[in-house]
């Protein structure tokens, strides 16, 4: 890991470990962004902005500046000067003019890695070879008063380059911030691929291929969340990219809310990828002295398929975003009474629940909608978070107290962000709900949403789940939200910054998931939002899991948990076994491969397991021991796709390997089943080519080289939906 400065040229060099990343000043005034690829100690390509000699460049291009603007790769580019492809930051003047031109004011170098003001920001570990640097470059318009600072920091033991910008205004009049992006990155087309990830409820994260072509390509939620639909992430690819070959540029966005991807190929075959905040609907004024910092954008190359970049992005995460005391612990195995019993519930009968748990191993019960207020179905009750005492007589502490009794631990729903219409809460203060002056604000899932963009109102939520958590002995909470943001608009806004609406929002959701941890730092958090809604890099900074998906049927799982997989680490994902005929799209599957592909994410139960016969409850007993013995190598180990249903319409196959490369647990699931089709060759990843394994299972012995070579061949298994996991140990 090393930035270096070479100062009579003006070139920036960032090395990671395998990758370098350089930017140099063309004619003392604009940062042009150079090269990004494999590591090389050769920093001086200033040939590569295509300018020739530095002194030339004033003669040669500057006398055409707006010809000049629309072809150069601007590191930070600016709307109104010439720059016709779409940028990054678009300034309005007290005037109204959309007129601004960065040029290079001065950088300087930091140890470590600075916070981002009440954002989640990755941070440098505690850990030998987890420190970081951070270089940060200033650009300033002078007539504007504007100065950007653009923050790059690395980590001694990653290959990702993290990228956020602060806008500060030093003059004398106000600014209007228009867009705001985080990071953008000009580069020759080399036959590119997109990879997206989209969805919608039920089927969130599905890998999306397309070739880039003229034009722009954009994935953006405008939701105020990061959506169902679609992920803040897109990876750029060359011609023939596999998991394990191929150059891979990859961002992702550690935000929550609005964003904007876009990929923009010109008529010149440049290509600009951008990534940041969603620029629609959103304004924020800068006052005289205020400054503005954006989310931070993750960037990722790899040059070894898709499988480096995915690696890459796990151990960032795990290393440098997850705070949560439960990132390197194992997770108590847990059962929902949801799909056991939606609304119909009472106390004895989630006793009941936890004495059958208890028996096979099960170690949390979670209590989900429906335990407050007149909650009896979803028409009412959002905000009125007092217990419900005909459903638990003794109230909340003595439900809690028994199902501690019976060697339980005590999990809880939330939706704290909601307010039903039908509520005591709307009733004394109709106005909190978000909603236009004069119009009816619409609902969805027969509610609306709470304005955490006032403080008053942040403060009431807080203090409602607090007093809750304070009441009993509740080692767990599940966040959900249940629908996207509209009618938007604050009531104590003002017209001049109803455009920050959107992020303020979302600044409020994260004031309070840091109060909660700051008061409670032993509470196990999950977030949700009706199901993978908010399935993203700023979530994890405030919960080591998230809900993956409402859908945990084991073959809409392969598409979900693969296209998730790809950037977010296995034991973020959560995941349990489903009730059968699954409740979603109806599917009898063998509870093995619902065990099996749970097993890849937390691990848990969402049925009432009082129902199960006594063929069933004795797998449970199996898997819950399976989890136990897997689940710190699925939990620490780095993940391979080996096989993908998605491509072949057939199987599925993924691999996880223990760091030392002593074990590895390989999943396969086969979806379909063929008569008179030989055995599927599995070609492992990641062990050590010398050492010998063997499989558990059999006894046999096979040489790491032969696995990741020659390839295990593993037999059709017979029947439709079968599983099997494979684990090699090291002898």
């Amino acid at each position: 890991m090393a930035i270096r400065v070479l100062e009579q040229e003006q070139i920036f060099q960032i090395n990671t470990k395998h990758t370098t990343y350089l930017m140099g000043v063309a004619a003392g005034k604009y940062l042009g962004h150079m090269y990004y690829g494999k590591r090389m100690e050769d920093a001086k390509g200033f040939h590569l902005l295509r300018l020739g000699k530095a002194e030339e460049v004033e003669e040669k291009h500057l006398k055409n500046k707006v010809s000049f603007m629309d072809g150069f790769p601007f590191e930070y580019s600016v709307w109104g000067t010439g720059d016709f492809r779409d940028t990054c930051l678009r300034v309005r003047d007290e005037g109204g003019y959309r007129v601004c031109e960065l040029l290079y004011d001065g950088y300087r170098l930091l140890e470590g890695k600075p916070a981002l003001a009440g954002m989640p920001a990755t941070f440098a570990g505690k850990g030998e070879g987890q420190g970081a640097q951070t270089l940060v470059i200033t650009l300033k318009d002078a007539l504007l008063g504007l100065r950007v600072e653009l923050r790059y920091s690395i980590f001694e033991d990653s290959d990702a380059i993290i990228r956020s910008v602060a806008a500060i205004n030093e003059g004398e009049k106000k600014l209007y911030l228009e867009k705001v992006l985080s990071a953008c990155l000009d580069m020759d087309n080399e036959n590119f691929d997109l990879i997206t990830l989209h969805g919608c409820w039920a089927r969130e994260r599905h890998m999306t291929i397309r070739k880039v072509t003229e034009g722009k390509h954009i994935v953006s939620s405008l939701r105020g969340e990061t959506s169902h639909e679609v992920q803040p992430f897109m990876a750029l690819t060359t011609a023939g990219t596999s998991q394990r070959e191929g150059e891979v540029y990859a961002m992702n966005l550690v935000y929550s809310g609005n964003f904007l991807a876009e990929t923009e190929l010109d008529y010149q075959e440049s290509v600009r990828m951008s990534l940041g905040l969603h620029p629609d609907g959103f304004e924020w004024l800068l006052e005289p002295g205020e400054r503005f910092e954006t989310p931070e954008a993750v960037l990722v190359y790899s040059d070894g398929g898709l499988g480096k970049m995915t690696r890459t992005f796990h151990g960032l995460y795990k290393n440098h975003l997850i705070r949560s005391k439960y990132l390197h612990s194992k997770r108590p195995i847990l059962i929902n009474n949801w799909e056991a019993t939606y609304f119909n519930f009472d106390d004895d009968k989630l006793v009941a629940i936890a004495k059958e748990a208890k028996k096979l191993g099960i170690e949390m019960l979670v209590m989900d909608d429906g335990w407050f207020g007149a909650r009896n179905d979803d028409s009412c009750a959002l905000g009125d978070w007092q217990v419900n005492e005909n459903k638990l007589k003794g109230g909340l502490k003595s439900l809690v107290d028994r199902v501690n009794a019976e060697g339980l631990k005590f999990g809880i729903w939330f939706e704290p962000e909601m307010i039903s219409p039908d509520s005591d809460l709307y009733r004394a203060h109709p106005d909190w709900a978000i909603q236009a002056p004069g119009r009816k604000p619409g609902t969805a899932r027969n509610q609306c949403v709470l304005d955490l963009t006032r403080q008053e109102i942040v403060d009431y939520v807080y203090e409602a789940v607090a007093k809750v958590l304070r009441s009993a002995n509740i080692e767990y909470v599940k966040w959900d939200m249940n629908r996207a943001l509209a009618d938007l608009g604050s009531f104590t806004l003002g017209r001049e910054r109803m455009g920050e609406f959107s992020h303020r929002y979302v600044l409020g959701v994260y004031q309070l998931q840091e109060r909660l941890l700051a008061e409670f730092p032993d509470l196990l958090l999950e977030n949700c939002s009706g199901g993978g809604a908010r399935f993203d890099a700023g979530m994890l900074y405030y919960s080591p899991q998230i809900w993956t998906s409402d859908d945990m049927d084991p073959v809409e799982r392969l598409f979900i948990q693969e296209g998730t997989a790809l950037i977010y680490p296995l034991s973020t994902m959560g995941a349990h076994i489903c009730v059968c005929p699954n409740h979603s799209v109806g599917r009898v599957t063998p509870m093995e491969t619902r065990a099996h592909v749970a097993l890849a994410g937390t691990f848990g139960y969402e049925l009432d397991i009082t129902k199960l016969s006594e063929e069933e409850k004795a797998k449970a007993v199996i898997f819950n021991q399976e989890y136990h013995k897997y689940n710190e190598l699925v939990r620490e180990g780095d993940y391979y796709r080996i096989a993908s249903y998605r491509e072949n319409n057939m199987y599925d196959c993924w691999q996880v390997v223990s760091t030392d490369k002593s074990e590895a647990l390989v999943t396969y699931v086969q979806v379909r089943f063929e008569p008179r089709r030989k055995s599927r060759r599995l070609r492992l990843e990641g062990l050590e080519p010398k050492a010998d394994y063997r499989l558990e299972e059999t006894g046999e012995i096979y040489s790491g080289e032969m696995l990741m070579q020659a390839g295990f061949l593993q037999n059709m298994i017979f029947g439709d939906y079968g599983s099997r996991l494979l684990h090699f140990v090291r002898v």
